[in-house]
């Protein structure tokens, strides 16, 4: 017979089992969503390098956390990176490595887009890969650019980079309705309607003014009955009238050409495919 203390143990022994096995179930799920949550073939770099010290501590928080949240949302990588040196290479080839060197992207595509700040000169530019390249054309990343450069001259970099990755929100949700922003289809900023109000003040009070005056310089004029009273009489005398067709002046103007849209491509040093495009600011 199996004693009652040598039953107790095999009991504590198979709760000890059954509950190793609970935690190492969990630890596997939480690594496995960990993984698949980081949006980085490699997993181990994050998607905000503040090389230069532009960010505190707690906007480099929040940033990381919007960037990490609308990357996983889009299954796209969003990144931001600041340095205060590119070490002898061009923007674009320091942004492009930095990309591909560090694992960014999602798929086998590797897609997303990257936002690299060199304090060094001043420079920016926006590289792109996989569907990146898709959702952010030539036009698309110049009208970007222009959303954030101003916050960015002026030194306000975590405005610049909350607008960025707004932007970069919009755009990739656009580029997945089938129709990426581009030459043809950049988004307006829609008119405030004290804008609209102001203008047509402007316009009323402008057509007044010219009103009066012209009517000011009418005051000698008097309405007559017939054409008769302004003609001088015996002045003019008719004997025949005919109508000529002479000639037919027809001018023609060359339609303009359209400007290139999508977007232009070029070849990383690692071997990818990126697009792009920068400045200074």
């Amino acid at each position: 017979m199996v004693k009652r203390s040598e039953r107790i143990d095999w009991i504590y022994v198979t709760m000890a089992v059954i509950f190793l096995c609970v935690f190492a179930i969990a630890g596997i799920v939480r690594a496995e969503a960990a993984w698949a949550g980081s949006g980085s073939s490699s997993g181990s770099h994050p998607r905000l390098t503040d090389e230069a010290g532009l960010l505190t501590s707690q906007e480099s928080s929040g940033l990381l956390a919007r960037l990490d949240e609308v990357s996983e949302r889009q299954k796209m990588d969003i990144v931001i990176v600041t340095t205060n040196s590119l070490q002898g290479s061009s923007a674009m080839d320091y942004a492009d490595d930095f990309y591909d060197k560090n694992g960014y992207g999602y798929g086998s595509g590797k897609d997303g887009v990257l936002l690299l700040i060199s304090m060094e000169d001043r420079d920016w530019w926006i590289s792109t890969c996989g569907y990146g390249i898709t959702a952010f054309t030539d036009a698309g990343i110049e009208y970007l650019s222009e959303q954030f450069l101003k916050d960015l001259s002026d030194g306000n970099y975590e405005a610049a980079f909350q607008t960025y990755i707004s932007q970069c929100d919009e755009f990739i949700a656009q580029a997945r309705k089938g129709r990426p922003y581009d030459r043809s289809n950049l988004p307006h900023e829609p008119l405030s309607q004290l804008w609209m109000l102001a203008a047509l003040g402007i316009g009323l009070v402008s057509a007044l003014i010219a009103v009066a005056v012209m009517k000011g310089r009418l005051k000698t004029v008097r309405s007559q009955g017939t054409a008769g009273s302004y003609v001088r009489e015996g002045s003019m005398h008719i004997t025949d009238s005919r109508e000529f067709f002479l000639y037919r002046n027809v001018h023609r103007t060359a339609r303009p050409q359209q400007t290139s849209s999508g977007s232009s491509t070029h070849t990383s040093s690692s071997g990818a495919s990126h697009g792009g495009g920068g400045g200074k600011f």
